[in-house]
């Protein structure tokens, strides 16, 4: 491809909104262009470099059996309603209504219309296991788009879903999945890790989410320091025990705590330490409230809340509410006397002895508050979030923790949405069951801009053979020149026989092709320059930044040779 004939608008400023490496070279070079908070226009470079990812995946999906179709992105609320997401997936389900006043939604996801496609047209268990795929647009409404395709409300995704008549077979396939997510992300070059991750609002249970390691990354991985056990930060479970103290129990007291409303604050105020603290939040789980209290240096794990619970939605209680149930504001909350409320503990608080917490009385606190001896508590679970230090989960090491960018995940379903949609197929008995079912899904946009996260130097990206937009740049320095113009094109259509080419053919000065051809990132640059009339063009490999001059009969080969070892 001629670079004269593409649009390529490179920018030699970053953009002002731009905060993150990838977001500011994706626009830059000239790949993306923003048309509204989270929405964006993949230029040619970028469709480039999404095909070749899409093609990875497709290679390493058909090879499992995997069957590519296409969905509609607009899906009836009737399914939504019917699965009963429409109304628990929340604000980010992007709601529209059609000129005969009917309900749809943009697809965040595909799980309803997966499942009643399959419920018309399988019937039996012979045709079990079927696994079916697509790669498509999908959109969610964040209520805070940012770090340019990391997280907006438009994007490309990959996404598959597999149907079976046993657990076993479920199993089996789930494994292939996830050793095909391992091939698609190691054969783009990506440094990544699997975890043990949560399903969120797609449901079901066993999962593991695909990261890419990052500073930047949202998501935050505990693993061990001696083994490969890793997670998300959400799922790590706790395994500390806490040994209690022998020392005597001593007298309840009421102490006045004015404008002390953190566990800093109160910690400091009494002289005692975030540890000897118990942090107490009211959360309402569904529709219930509940009292959940931690240690003071503890933070409480929503996510496994929620998991305790089996509950659809976990969010902490707002103040006028927690005044209403408890009678005081957030920051004086405490289990003691707190009526028409369950209360529930990490474990770490069935050890804390002579303890503080709140009064549930504005500016008090209770000093020397021992659990069971002062207030009940109706479960002992592991409900905090693990640490760095902490032991890890598989008895192998400690734990320490890294940023990650999700850019793959993969589901147990189980029969979640075929039991909500009455999805069945007649068993070997001709009884009626219902389908299990796995979900697997893989961000194609967000993939590409974790590459660039992981690719880059000062001078623009560098692109992985694998993915990048063109194999070669080849730049002719002076187009008006005739012996540079004529080895150029002699080179582009020799060379791109074997390999995609992009040829600077334009009339622009060699300082602007050379920051260009750096910012593009294409893996090998051949300049043709003064030596042409020599047959002599210089080589620059984009990841080294190793140049040399070669002859045109020895291109080829060095090409080819220097392609193979990136």
């Amino acid at each position: 491809m001629k670079q004269s004939m593409m649009l390529i608008p490179t920018l030699r400023e970053v953009p002002a909104d731009a905060e993150i490496k990838s977001h500011q070279l994706l626009l830059r070079a000239g790949y993306i262009r923003q048309n509204a908070s989270g929405i964006y226009s993949y230029l040619p470079l970028a469709k480039r470099v999404m095909q070749k990812v899409e093609q990875i995946v497709r290679e390493e999906l058909d090879a499992i059996g995997a069957v590519e179709l296409f969905m509609p992105t607009m899906q009836p609320a009737e399914l939504w309603q019917e699965s009963g997401r429409w109304h628990s997936y929340g604000p980010e389900l992007m709601r529209l209504h059609d000129r005969h006043n009917r309900e749809f939604a943009l697809g965040p996801t595909h799980e309803e219309v997966i499942t009643s496609i399959v419920k018309d047209e399988i019937k039996s268990y012979k045709r079990l296991p079927l696994s079916l795929y697509q790669i498509q647009t999908k959109f969610r409404d964040e209520k805070r788009p940012r770090f340019g395709l990391l997280r907006g409300r438009e994007f490309i995704m990959k996404d598959a879903y597999s149907f079976h008549s046993s657990r076993e077979s479920l199993d089996e396939v789930y494994d292939q999945y996830y050793q095909a997510y391992s091939n698609i992300f190691s054969r783009c070059g990506l440094d990544f890790r699997a975890v043990i991750a949560d399903s969120g609002s797609i449901g079901g249970k066993g999962t593991h989410e695909f990261m890419v390691l990052s500073d930047i990354g949202e998501d935050t991985i505990a693993y061990s320091d001696t083994s490969s056990y890793a997670a998300n930060i959400e799922m790590a479970p706790v395994v500390t025990t806490y040994e209690r103290s022998n020392e005597p129990l001593q007298t309840l007291e009421k102490v006045l705590t004015e404008n002390q409303k953190t566990i800093a604050d109160v910690s400091a105020f009494l002289n005692v330490t975030a540890a000897e603290c118990i942090k107490s939040l009211l959360f309402k789980v569904d529709e219930k409230f509940v009292l959940v209290l931690v240690r003071g240096d503890h933070e409480v794990n929503d996510i496994k809340l929620k998991n305790m619970y089996d509950a659809d939605i976990v969010e902490l209680a707002e103040p006028e509410e927690t005044l209403k149930v408890l009678g005081c504001s957030i920051g004086s909350l405490g289990p003691v006397n707190a009526k028409g409320v369950e209360i529930i503990a990490d474990h770490a608080v069935k050890a804390i002895v002579n303890g503080i917490c709140g009064a549930n009385e504005e500016d008090y606190h209770y000093v020397n508050v021992n659990p069971e001896r002062d207030f009940s508590v109706s479960r002992y679970e592991d409900l905090r979030f693990i640490i760095e230090g902490d032991p890890s989960p598989d008895g192998e090491g400690t734990i320490l923790f890294a940023k990650g960018i999700e850019v793959g995940h993969v589901f147990k379903l189980g029969t979640k949405y075929s039991e909500a949609m009455n999805a069945v197929y007649l068993d070997e008995n001709g009884k009626a069951q219902p389908f299990i079912m796995g979900c697997y899904g893989i961000g194609i946009s967000r993939t590409m801009a974790s590459i660039v996260e992981q690719y880059n130097d000062e001078k623009g990206i560098i692109w992985p053979v694998a993915v990048a937009p063109f194999d070669l740049h080849l730049v002719a320095v002076n187009m008006k020149d005739e012996a540079q113009s004529s080895l150029a094109n002699n080179l582009y259509h020799e060379l791109k026989q074997i390999y995609d080419v992009l040829l600077d053919d334009r009339q622009e000065r060699p300082g602007v092709k050379f920051a260009d051809s750096d910012l593009i990132g294409l893996p090998v640059r051949i300049t043709v320059g003064k030596k042409a009339s020599e047959g002599i063009v210089e080589v620059k490999v984009r990841h080294t930044g190793e140049m040399f001059e070669i002859h045109q009969s020895e291109l080829i080969g060095r090409v080819t040779e220097i392609l193979s070892t990136l």
